[in-house]
């Protein structure tokens, strides 16, 4: 017991102080990207051209479909002139999918609260039933790291629960194959009103890397109204969790980058 005692006095706090306070994330991490717009060449494709899921469009300026993105370094080690980065930024979950379009320069718009009805009810205590419709088990990793007592999702009044009927929304993961699709519908009716979905990863999203393929339905947007949008491939905890207090209100005014 002593030496029980002695550990735990050693390890001190586990649990991550966010929202209260700034995260230390690794230097390898890989956040928004972002454009140096002084240092990009007009006629120069070079990063759209590298990018795996064609989530990078060029007009007049470079823009980032988030939901498409990998957050791979394939289009900063493809720019030549140094223009397009991977920042540390972290925020990045959005309420419509829309907003996952970022334009460099742009100020990105972050989730919003859920509407007051919705509020009302869901605001306090918010249980999920996590569903993996055909993921590769990176995003359904990063979700059950939710639960350990770093980030501790419980303090907020956040749990996963076992059945959709003790639901009160969806979590989903996985890039929703045809297989899936009954299950995923199934699932969803089970869960009683009011409810709401949270689509995390960019396979959830968009399909991700396996976007157009003859089995893959592009999304849980083209099944269900989708609440909360993660984008990341994983998405980082903390970019899960941002997002999920976003919903809720335990953050309330969008951080601007």
């Amino acid at each position: 017991m002593s030496n029980l005692i002695a550990t735990r006095w050693r390890q001190g706090k586990r649990t991550l102080s966010y929202p209260e306070q700034e995260p230390l994330l690794p230097e390898q991490f890989r956040g928004l990207p972002i454009v140096d717009d002084s240092r990009c060449i007009a006629d120069c494709r070079d990063c759209v051209e590298a990018c795996p899921t064609d989530a990078i469009f060029k007009a007049t300026k470079v823009e980032f479909d988030l939901g498409r993105c990998l957050f791979c370094p394939d289009c900063s080690a493809a720019c030549g002139a140094g223009a397009v980065e991977m920042s540390h930024e972290f925020r990045l979950a959005t309420t419509s999918r829309e907003e996952l379009m970022v334009e460099s320069g742009a100020t990105m718009k972050l989730a919003r609260r859920m509407s007051d009805e919705l509020h009302r009810v869901l605001g306090r205590s918010l249980k999920l039933r996590q569903v993996s419709a055909g993921g590769c088990n990176a995003c359904e990793a990063e979700v059950s790291v939710l639960n350990t007592v770093v980030f501790d999702l419980g303090r907020f009044g956040i749990e996963f629960v076992a059945s959709p009927r003790h639901a009160d929304g969806l979590l989903i993961t996985g890039a929703i194959t045809r297989n899936m699709q009954d299950a995923l519908a199934k699932t969803y009716a089970a869960v009683p009103e009011p409810k709401i979905v949270v689509a995390v990863g960019a396979c959830a999203i968009s399909g991700g890397p396996f976007r157009d393929g003859p089995e893959i339905l592009n999304g849980a947007e083209n099944l269900l109204t989708v609440d909360l949008f993660v984008p990341g491939c994983p998405p980082h905890p903390l970019t899960i969790l941002d997002g999920l207090l976003r919903l809720i209100g335990k953050i309330q005014a969008p951080a601007a980058r």
